[in-house]
């Protein structure tokens, strides 16, 4: 088929986007993802987190052929650029010291979900192909600053690249239920304890032992076990923490209700409870067909030491090695995660810049920080908290 059929078309309300055509298409791509699903984008919405009213004003790109809906991608007019975790604040002020507006832009991305996965869904290479040069004419047409496909897979950014996007790149960490030398999964949580270096494994035991010394145990709630109450509760627990920092939530309670009503059997809750008052919750989102689990949001309504690391990661981790999981994403940033198991991962991004003068100086910084995050992942390898393989491993 000849790109030359395609026709581009811009949704500016999701209700106008078919939920069936678009979660077929994802569900046919390299990497789909929960949080790319109809509902979930639908959600953001509908639940006021990503609205004109909150500076995400969505303009979704498709491409629509003879056959029906070829090809499509999440988009925004973004006046901000809070809620992306790849930062281009920098960029933003040198547009306003030099006299030129950088907003709106326009992201291709999920909002606040710095979650790996594709983001150009299409049916072909060519759909693929005729999508990313849709989004760098959408930004042209409407004389923006600039566009960005954050978080994409390896067919995202090749496409991209070839139509005149600048990569970007960066790290995760992600924690992966293999070991040994034919890699198989973890039988229980102390094999995988044992997997690390002994004083990386001591650590995470001492943790353990002073928070339930302190009284704490966990509660697990999957799908529909979670009722209105513990979502009640877990968003207290999750607004309490941004007030600690100084801060609103990106997420409204009502986003939460629409996803427990569209996909709650995405969603496991784990809840801590001190006697018989609950003090802490932490939300991973569950993709099954992936063998997936991504840890997204946490809070508490009271301290105890070394609490946060037992809700966001070793009541996960456990529960993914009971339930057979193979991975488990711990989300942006956060080297202290290496010493909880999780390992560096090469995540990446692509963005065009209108103004060449500005996309030159923007190439030269991202080919210099590309040397450096490469450097800083060798140098993560090499602080593996894992046991080397061999006879001697303590």
């Amino acid at each position: 088929m000849s790109s030359a059929v395609y026709a581009t078309r811009v949704v500016e309300n999701l209700d106008e986007l078919p939920a069936a055509a678009w979660d077929e298409l994802l569900d046919s791509q390299r990497v789909p993802s929960p949080f790319m699903r109809h509902a979930y984008l639908l959600a953001l919405q509908h639940g006021g987190s990503a609205c004109a009213q909150t500076g995400w004003s969505p303009q979704f790109v498709l491409i629509e052929g003879p056959d029906g809906l070829a090809a499509a991608c999440p988009a925004y007019l973004k006046t901000h650029s809070y809620g992306e975790y790849v930062f281009d604040w920098a960029w933003a002020d040198a547009y306003q010291r030099h006299g030129l507006r950088y907003y709106p832009k326009l992201l291709c991305a999920v909002p606040f979900t710095p979650v790996p996965g594709s983001r150009l869904l299409a049916r072909s290479d060519e759909a693929r192909q005729a999508l990313a040069h849709a989004i760098r004419a959408l930004a042209q047409t409407q004389r923006l600053s600039s566009a960005h496909v954050l978080f994409g897979d390896a067919d995202d950014q090749r496409c991209l690249l070839e139509a005149g996007f600048l990569p970007r790149s960066g790290v995760q960490f992600h924690w992966h239920n293999a070991h040994g030398p034919a890699q198989q999964p973890f039988a229980s949580f102390d094999e995988f304890l044992a997997s690390l270096q002994r004083h990386k494994r001591k650590n995470i035991q001492q943790e353990r032992r002073r928070v339930a010394e302190a009284g704490v145990r966990f509660e697990v709630l999957e799908g529909t076990q979670i009722g209105e109450a513990d979502w009640d509760f877990f968003y207290a627990c999750y607004a309490q923490t941004y007030a600690e920092h100084g801060s609103h939530p990106y997420l409204t309670r009502r986003f939460f209700s629409l996803m427990s009503e569209q996909l709650g059997a995405h969603w496991v809750m784990f809840v801590a409870h001190q006697g018989p008052q609950r003090i802490a919750a932490s939300l991973v989102a569950l993709d099954r067909a992936q063998g997936a689990a991504y840890g997204r949001y946490w809070g508490s309504i009271r301290h105890v030491p070394h609490l946060h690391f037992e809700a966001c990661y070793y009541q996960p981790l456990q529960w993914c090695i009971e339930q057979g999981l193979q991975r488990f994403e711990g989300g942006a940033q956060g080297e202290h995660k290496m010493a909880r198991g999780l390992l560096p991962q090469p995540t990446a991004s692509a963005h065009w810049l209108a103004d060449p003068r500005f996309a030159s100086a923007v190439d030269d910084f991202l080919a210099r920080e590309r040397e450096g995050v490469e450097r800083y992942r060798e140098a993560l390898d090499e602080r593996s908290p894992f046991k080397p393989p061999g006879p001697s491993s303590s």
